[in-house]
């Protein structure tokens, strides 16, 4: 990121918040560079699943502990391209969704 950001609202946009490990990690960078304010977008949010706490002050839907698939979230490289959000419900020994 080469834009400064001292002084300024920041906005960070998420498809999906699950451990939020990754927004932690963001919020941490993006504070040093000392903006005025930093807030979280996502469509999906996995509150149940959270290793850390982060604050997700904008939700499209909140979700519970499923695998979701669609609109450019992927299970092994498939299902990215569906033009809907789908729940992945079973998964084969060899890692294959169905």
């Amino acid at each position: 990121l080469t834009e400064d950001i001292a002084g300024r609202d920041v906005l960070i946009v998420e498809d999906i918040v699950d451990s939020g490990l990754t927004v932690q990690h963001l919020i941490k960078t993006l504070s040093k560079r000392k903006p005025k304010s930093i807030r979280v977008c996502a469509l999906l949010s996995k509150p149940d699943r959270r290793k850390v706490g982060v604050e997700v002050q904008y939700v499209g839907f909140q979700i519970p502990n499923k695998y979701v698939v669609g609109y450019g979230l992927d299970y092994q490289q498939k299902y990215r391209n569906l033009p809907y959000l789908a729940v992945l419900d079973t998964v084969d020994d060899e890692g294959q969704g169905f």
